[in-house]
């Protein structure tokens, strides 16, 4: 009932290569675990000695290692199902059939949440995350740091409070706290989202010029520089915005890394020419008759015969010889033309499919910030939302993934493009691509046209956006997006369905520790507890989840019988054997349902008669 342990992970690792650097401790709760000695695992790693104090090429702020160790810091949130405002993958409201999530709630811990279910699962990623404008941020990660604390800890001043570094090159309050506040914010969701990506997977991510530099430094260190793929320069804005004096910026950069770059294979861009017209006539060089002799010759259209004359009135040369103007003739690929009384011939060329050349130059073509507001319009949704990142752009990324059935991940979700840029390229070529989107419940303000129109936060808009845009995309399909999944299920991040007892039992004695009947909270539903098991069973939160009735009691189906649940109360030896004779891979109940001692000093025995396989659990 916890997100996993990696930390515990990477130490196995390291014990499998190097046994000699593990060593055993006490940790902060007193008990024993594996640790690695450092001082060791430095030595098996270089033949020289490497102090600390050593300059070496590095990227670092203040509090980096917090931000690192955050990442890996288990949580015991979970995620709740809700179903009124789900869509079904038809466009029903209520609807929970859908292969698509969307997720509300910090983004760091939903990502640690889905980090063992989806490791090495989701194929594209894509976050157009806060760019640094100075301004506060949302995301609370305790980074929040004033004036003081940021310089107690950046190097600034000495114990006693002297001033060690020169005021003229201090990190002042808009750059140096702003840059180590985003970067801190920044840096432990990209660690986790590396895990969740597959091998062949590749993260976009969109960024002006203030953090360029950083997050280049920060993916570096995180995906590996031998990883990086491309910096692409979007022309974001048609022309200069605004009336100032200054530089006006018409551009931002979106940032490629592969997780392996070695297993990365985009999709080539298919364009189609629409057949062009071409002059028979040879133009330029070696365009005389003398050039050619052989290439002078009458060619009839219609009755009327023509000559390669050139618009001096000398004697010129067609580009083909007489034999393959003959051919061409034949397949109707010649025409006559008349320009100011002068007979031409012209050739024909045929539609054609053409590959264009990758460039990391994405011109006005693939869509500006105007058409992401155009699109905003469309949905009558542009006065609730003031920006949003043009449909054409992600979906361009999306394609070059090559993956139709691939898992597609934004989670700096805003209003909902890349759910919509998903939806719309699979109307267009077939694809059953699946997107998660993650965004924080952030408040719009309280006289903003979105708070008038109902709107209390950025999630409401970004769903309302999904479900305008998917019913568009359907209409527009017609009969070909009858299969069109257009809905998604909504989970929101909540804390633990389980009391404080169940992770805890060691701080609760004997007088109180039976004090309530029930280990999990009391507003929590079946569904609740359901959705908490899935993630620890590597079962993803999209799969298919019916409810039947077994013996009277509600039981929960699981991609069929992989999973079968049920969190009824008085569950009885009927039920229980009942759904054993079914043979599930898992298996799962409460310690509470059961109808009295009895069935829980049978339950084992049932299972080892009728399904010995199943891996049971109880609550």
């Amino acid at each position: 009932m916890q997100s996993g342990d990696f930390v515990r992970s990477n130490v196995a690792k390291i014990a499998t290569l190097f046994p000699q650097c593990v060593t055993e401790r006490l940790n902060k709760d007193g008990k024993p675990e594996l640790a690695i000695d450092f001082d060791k695992l430095r030595s098996e790693l270089s033949d020289e000695i490497f102090g600390d104090s050593e300059e070496r090429y590095q990227f670092t702020w203040p509090e980096k290692r917090k931000a690192s160790h955050l990442a890996n810091e288990r949580t015991t949130m979970t995620l709740r199902p809700c179903r009124e405002e789900s869509v079904g993958k038809d466009g029903t409201p209520g609807g929970f059939d859908s292969e698509n999530l969307y997720i509300e709630g910090d983004n760091l811990d939903v990502l640690k949440v889905i980090r063992e279910t989806y490791l090495g699962k989701v194929k594209m990623i894509y976050i157009d995350p806060p760019y640094n404008t100075g301004n506060d941020f949302v995301y609370n990660d305790d980074f929040a740091v004033s004036r003081d604390e940021f310089e107690a800890h950046s190097g600034l001043f000495d114990e006693e409070g002297n001033q060690t570094v020169d005021p003229m090159v201090r990190n002042t309050e808009s750059n140096g706290r702003f840059h180590t506040f985003w970067l801190n914010m920044i840096y432990p969701r990209l660690k986790v989202a590396r895990d969740i990506l597959t091998d062949d997977g590749v993260i976009f991510i969109s960024i002006d010029d203030r953090e360029i530099s950083n997050i280049t430094k920060l993916c570096d260190e995180i995906f590996g520089n031998s990883n990086f793929v491309c910096q692409f320069t979007w022309k974001s804005k048609l022309g200069k915005v605004g009336t100032t004096s200054t530089i006006s910026a018409v551009h931002e950069y979106i940032l490629c890394y592969a997780k392996n770059v070695d297993l990365v294979n985009f999709e080539m861009i298919v364009k189609q020419s629409d057949g062009r017209k071409e002059n028979l006539r040879q133009w330029g060089v070696a365009d005389r008759r003398e050039d050619r002799p052989s290439m002078w010759y009458p060619i009839t259209i219609n009755g009327i015969t023509v000559y390669p004359y050139k618009d001096n009135g000398t004697e010129g040369r067609w580009r083909v010889g007489e034999e393959m103007a003959k051919e061409l003739l034949a397949s109707n690929a010649l025409v006559l033309g008349n320009k100011d009384g002068k007979y031409n011939i012209y050739r024909i060329f045929p539609k054609s499919e053409s590959i264009s050349a990758y460039t990391t130059l994405l011109l006005d073509d693939i869509g500006t910030t105007a058409k992401g507001a155009i699109t905003l319009k469309e949905l009558k949704l542009n006065k609730i939302f003031d920006f949003s990142k043009p449909v054409e752009l992600i979906k361009h990324f999306v394609f070059l993934s090559k993956d139709k059935q691939g898992l597609y991940l934004d989670f700096f979700s805003g209003s909902a493009t890349t759910a919509h840029a998903v939806m719309q390229l699979n109307s267009e070529d077939g694809g059953n691509r699946r997107f998660i989107m993650v965004q924080l419940t952030e408040e719009t303000d309280k006289d903003s046209e979105a708070r008038k129109a109902g709107y209390a936060n950025i999630c409401e808009i970004g769903k309302e956006r999904i479900r305008r845009a998917g019913k568009k995309i359907k209409e527009e399909a017609g009969l070909q997006g009858q299969d069109l999944d257009i809905g998604f299920r909504v989970l929101k991040l909540d804390s633990s369905n389980m009391e404080d007892v169940y992770y805890t039992p060691e701080d609760f004695d004997a007088n109180n520790i039976f004090s309530s009947i029930d280990n999990v909270k009391p507003d929590r539903t079946p569904l609740d507890l359901l959705f908490q098991v899935m993630p620890e069973l590597n079962i993803e939160l999209s799969a298919k989840i019916e409810e039947k009735e077994v013996i009277g009691k509600k039981v929960f189906f699981v991609d069929d019988t992989y999973l079968i649940a049920t969190f009824d109360m008085d569950v009885n030896e009927s039920t229980i054997t009942g759904i054993a004779k079914m043979k599930p891979q898992y298996f799962v109940m409460r310690d509470a349902s059961a109808a009295n001692d009895n069935v829980l000093d049978n339950f084992e025995q049932i299972f080892r008669h009728y399904s010995p396989d199943t891996i049971r659990r109880v609550l």
